[in-house]
């Protein structure tokens, strides 16, 4: 996804690997831990997946209106649930969607309380009650939409108006229903007699399920690469009625289309720590086990009036910047800014004022605390998929995923002690000592006292040799 020619989104699904969001399974209770009020639930993938009490359908009492949150917070009230054990029992078998991906630790997160999209509606089978999109804000709309609820059938099952419903008259959403009851009906039968754990239904791929929830008005051109994906994208779109169908363009152009876009330089930088802004400033972005955090630094920018002005400047320019990255990295959970400290009151305002505009661009659910007196913001973002780092990287095989490796001195005073211990019982034998080519070089160099000392001790018991095949932190000591 670009906005004003950068690029602001990108969503990744392979072949092999597709994502299963939003699939419905019969899972099958594995496990009930009382004590985290909360089951494991056995759906077939490599690890069981986790359902939290709270997400178990019979615990939930009704929801008057979905769309009904509160204004500060955006949160709906709590929901008490009973416990766990109470609702579910070992071996038990259920139906569930996943909610949210699994990560190489943790299974897929589930719920009972299945979801199931479409152009305009969302069908929520288990919950008796209407809702709207909290995009939708125009109160005159609303009430619009809200009489179209009441007109559509409702034996079963409630409704949530999606922001591509806008505008959109009761036929269509009249269509929309009938794809959808019709798919649960598929999905229920199905649940009859499948064997748990089993996939009742699997999402739509990326590419459609972009079309369905995404391919808005809002959207001046959609380009493909590839003849295949672009008829199927042609003719998904078309049988969506939505008149949108004239703006997918098959990209047939010299060069392939991330090529040409600048894409692929788009996203190695994005799994870079730094970041530099336009003006010469710069952010660093670093994930950690706990949160996110994101540091603000002028860097190279100097300003020209006075400094509360360019770290005004910077830090205007940095949360745009920042909000972009979290949207293109899909950063999740507890995320800490630091901006540059200001002095006048004013200047936070502004730029926190900044913050939250831009943060109205994304579209996954977010909290933002205000600016504390240290110039920290803190704000939560849901996470639904794995981040861009983990889809496209994997834990270096040499610092182990650290980004640090041993110091060559560090490895050099290892080495010293470790030969050193076994020089008093070596007797006529010799001690061979394989090391990195950089650590033989450093011992001969920089680090040459500490070699002095090994050869004062051992004299020619002591035997060196280089291997540059070796990992830098590797060496080998044998007694021949």
């Amino acid at each position: 996804m670009l906005e004003d020619g950068r690029l602001t989104e990108i969503h990744l699904e392979r072949k092999k690997t597709r994502s299963v969001v939003g699939s419905v399974f019969k899972g099958r209770v594995s496990r009930i831990l009382p004590g985290m009020q909360a089951a494991f639930v056995d759906i077939g993938l490599a690890r069981d997946a986790f359902l939290f009490a709270g997400d178990v359908r019979e615990a939930l009492s009704a929801i008057d209106d979905l769309s009904d949150a509160d204004p500060q917070t955006k949160e709906f009230p709590p929901v008490s649930a009973p416990p766990i054990e109470e609702v579910l029992t070992a071996a038990q078998e259920l139906i569930v969607q996943v909610v949210k991906a699994p990560l190489p630790n943790k299974g897929a997160r589930i719920t009972t309380e299945i979801t199931l999209p479409g152009r305009y509606l969302v069908f929520v089978p288990t919950v008796a009650s209407n809702g709207i999109s909290r995009r939708l804000q125009e109160a005159e709309e609303r009430e619009r939409l809200r009489e179209i609820l009441e007109k559509l059938d409702a034996d079963e099952g409630g409704l949530i108006v999606r922001t591509a419903g806008e505008g959109k008259q009761l036929e269509d959403f009249e269509q929309d229903l009938v794809v959808l009851r019709g798919k649960w009906r598929e999905i229920t039968e199905r649940a009859k007699t499948a064997q748990a754990p089993s996939l009742l239904h699997a999402e739509e791929g990326l590419a459609l399920r972009f079309i369905r929830d995404r391919f808005t008005a809002e959207i001046e051109e959609l380009l493909v690469d590839g003849t295949e994906a672009y008829d199927e994208i042609v003719s998904y779109s078309r049988s969506l009625g939505h008149g949108l169908g004239n703006r997918v363009r098959l990209w047939d152009e010299e060069g392939t289309l991330f090529e040409q876009l600048g894409i692929e330089r788009e996203i190695d930088a994005a799994l870079r720590s730094k970041v530099w802004l336009r003006s010469g400033g710069y952010i660093v972005i670093n994930p950690t086990e706990a949160l996110v955090a994101i540091d603000v630094n002028t860097g190279r920018f100097v300003g020209g009036k006075d400094l509360e002005t360019t770290v005004r400047q910077t830090n205007l320019e940095a949360v745009e910047e920042i909000v972009r990255q979290i949207r293109l990295r899909d950063l999740s959970g507890i995320i800490v800014i630091d901006l540059i400290d200001m002095t006048e009151a004013e200047n936070r305002e502004v730029v926190f004022a900044a913050l939250e505009r831009e943060l109205e661009k994304d579209r996954a659910k977010h909290q933002v605390l205000n600016l504390s007196e240290f110039g920290l913001v803190e704000l939560t973002r849901k996470r639904s998929r794995e981040n861009l780092s983990r889809l496209l990287t994997r834990p270096c095989p040499t610092c182990e995923g650290s980004g640090r490796i041993r110091s060559l001195s560090t490895i050099c005073l290892r080495l010293r002690r470790e030969i050193l211990a076994r020089a008093n019982r070596l007797g006529d034998r010799r001690l061979v000592v394989c090391v990195h080519s950089e650590v033989l070089r450093s011992l001969e160099s920089e680090q040459h006292d500490i070699l002095d000392e090994l050869r004062e001790a051992l004299g020619e018991q002591l035997v060196l040799e280089a291997d540059s095949s070796l990992h830098e932190e590797e060496y080998y000591i044998a007694e021949a």
